[in-house]
């Protein structure tokens, strides 16, 4: 492998059949290219998807109420259901398997939040503590709503970073009092937002202070809960009984399918888990298929030079030349062609994908493209093995020539 005079006999055929060389290993470089550009825009897209579930937790399922459809125990279809305080309550304390459980409730309208001379109007959201691991919230500074401030109604609020620049300025707005509809709170916490920033623009006060203040009364407009580390599997079958659960507490018919709305983030989360590991082999079976050609393209052209150099391979064999030391030869070059070639089609596709993350816009569903470590040493392997076998087959023929009929070649 590293005897001076193959090298230099290798690097004199090549210089010898420049254009051939350059054309060969063009095939070889197009290929790896190819692939590291398909697995890095299969990672953005995936990346792009996963970002949209950065806002919410993966784990998680969120409960939306409706107006049944179907008639049951005398009531009439068309009923709206309403969630309540207790059903809270009775999620949290009779269903196994949720992990966090948060509700929502909302103040409608045109909300005006003021602090001094400054004001603007802000999405109102009132919840229990749990809610920051279902927002996957990000705490910047001071404290999330806790389990005191609902049971002592008290008038705190936890505000977005939008909300903070638009009314505090440069201020820390901690420990100050804001007002919502003329109402005032205290600032306790101060949150950023892994996913939409528009989400930051909105502000959290105590559930049970919000009903009690805005007369919202026990209402909920929403339950989410997260279900923790549970299959798919396991999952739905937390989702069935919590169906059954309120079924039971509004007294609804349980396959009534609009009666309560659920989305479950577990199964959408596995469905493109699923969807992008098929992007995946899709992606491998096409980069593959065009490196092949490539490969198939160095190993004619290695059958070419074993022809072309029949008499001296047959010259080499009776001066005593080993078939062992024929196919190293073969193989050497055969490998040199598509490592060195390979490797500059892997740097230009990586580099290429690196100027695409760094200047591309803001694109929903498409995030840093880009291929990791493993897969470039992955890459890398692959060209030498595939290296190998492009030159074994060359190398095979080469060994078996005959020096007999070898010198008889023209």
């Amino acid at each position: 492998m590293f005897d001076i005079d193959k090298w230099q006999e290798i690097f004199e055929t090549i210089r010898k059949n420049k254009m051939r060389t350059f054309l060969t290993g063009f095939s070889v470089a197009w290929g790896i290219f190819m692939l590291i550009l398909l697995l890095g825009s299969g990672n953005g897209l995936e990346n792009g998807v996963k970002r949209q579930f950065n806002d919410v937790a993966p784990n998680s399922l969120w409960l939306h109420s409706g107006q049944t459809e179907l008639a049951y125990k005398g009531y009439k279809p068309g009923r709206e259901i309403k969630f309540t305080n207790l059903d809270y309550d009775v999620l949290k304390r009779s269903i196994p398997g949720i992990d966090h459980i948060t509700g929502r409730f909302y103040l409608w309208g045109n909300n005006i939040v003021a602090y001094k001379n400054e004001y603007g109007s802000f999405e109102i959201r009132a919840c229990h503590p749990d809610h920051l691991y279902l927002e996957k919230t990000i705490m910047v500074a001071g404290r999330y709503l806790n389990q005191k401030d609902l049971d002592e109604f008290r008038k705190v609020v936890v505000i977005g970073v939008q909300v903070q620049n638009q009314l505090f300025k440069n201020k820390n707005p901690i420990g100050e009092y804001l007002k919502v509809n003329s109402i005032p709170f205290k600032v306790v916490g101060i949150y950023d937002d892994e996913g939409d920033r528009e989400q930051t623009r909105s502000i959290y006060l105590p559930v049970t202070t919000c009903q009690k203040v805005f007369n919202g009364e026990n209402r909920l407009h929403r339950l989410m809960f997260t279900v923790g580390d549970a299959s798919l599997e396991q999952a739905k079958a937390i989702e069935n009984k919590v169906k059954q659960v309120l079924a039971q507490n509004h007294e609804f018919d349980v396959n009534d399918k609009k009666a309560v709305f659920v989305w479950n983030n577990v199964e959408e989360y596995q469905k493109f888990i699923s969807l992008f590991a098929a992007i995946r082999i899709f992606i491998w079976v096409i980069g593959i298929g065009t490196i092949i050609a490539g490969i198939v393209g160095v190993s004619n052209i290695m059958l070419v030079v074993v022809k072309e150099r029949t008499k001296e391979i047959g010259i080499r064999k009776a001066l005593g030349a080993s078939p062992a030391s024929i196919i190293g030869l073969i193989l050497q070059e055969s490998v040199l062609i598509t490592a060195f070639f390979g490797y500059i089609g892997l740097v230009l596709g990586v580099l290429l994908l690196e100027i695409i993350s760094r200047n591309l816009p803001k694109v929903e569903f498409f995030y840093q493209p880009e291929v990791n470590i493993e897969v470039a040493v992955g890459a890398t392997c692959l060209l030498i093995i595939t290296g190998m076998f492009a030159g074994f087959i060359p190398a095979k023929r080469a060994a078996s020539i005959k020096p007999v009929e070898a010198l008889k070649e023209e």
